[in-house]
């Protein structure tokens, strides 16, 4: 049965430690149908995936075959399509993923809303001493022309589900053999929250920041008014 208004107001944060992408998609999937039906409120997702190359729905067919099959198979490397936005990218240990499961009904503007996911971004690195912004014309937050952070939504029935990934410790060897997000190597490179401090940073203590900067501002986010766009 429905959740009270007042529990559906409060923000969940789950954290699934390491999952295979395919299993994450299929327990989102499930978060957003308990979202729509209001049996839950809504959800804040943590996992870091096995490693795997991901398609959004601008990637080609062929956006993966730069790395051949017998270099994925020694790597380790597995490849999936999906239906969240952006094109191909890699996740792996050391990488946070966050997978806001949220309504959008008393905000339904997405273009605001991969800007809120920037924001937080923005202002949880800050927390660890790196200053991040935003590029005009791409998503993700960026450390003058190196992408420490991807985004990719989707929405059903305005509710969100896939999200971001923050690029913490980890070996960034993968992004070698993709155009990342579409990255062209003349538009900038992928880095990470390590690289960029020359030193590992907890990865417990990234997931707490994260999840406070989104329960502070996605209240304030949520009561603006704004004129709607498709979702």
């Amino acid at each position: 049965m429905p959740v009270p208004a007042a529990t559906r107001s409060s923000l969940q944060v789950l954290d699934w430690g390491r999952t295979g992408y395919p299993e994450a998609l299929a327990r989102q999937q499930a978060l957003v149908t308990q979202r729509i039906a209001e049996e839950i409120g809504d959800t804040l997702v943590f996992t870091e995936h096995d490693p795997v190359f991901t398609l959004g729905l601008r990637a080609g067919s062929d956006a993966h075959l730069v790395w051949n099959a017998a270099r994925l198979a020694r790597e380790g490397i597995a490849v999936e399509r999906t239906n969240r936005g952006g094109d191909i990218t890699y996740h792996g240990p050391g990488q946070i993923v966050g997978y806001p499961v949220v309504s959008l009904h008393c905000r339904k503007d997405l273009h605001a809303y991969l800007r809120l996911l920037e924001e937080v971004l923005i202002a949880t690195v800050a927390r660890f001493g790196l200053v991040a912004k935003r590029r005009d014309g791409k998503t993700g937050i960026w450390v003058g022309t190196r992408k420490v952070a991807a985004i990719g939504v989707a929405v059903r029935r305005w509710v969100t589900y896939h999200g971001f990934a923050l690029n913490v410790n980890g070996s960034l060897a993968p992004y070698a053999g993709i155009i990342p997000c579409g990255i062209a190597p003349v538009d900038g490179t992928v880095t990470s929250l390590a690289h960029e401090l020359g030193h590992d940073v907890d990865l417990k203590a990234v997931k707490d920041a994260l999840a406070a900067e989104f329960a502070r501002q996605w209240p304030e986010f949520i009561a603006e008014t704004t004129t709607p766009s498709s979702g």
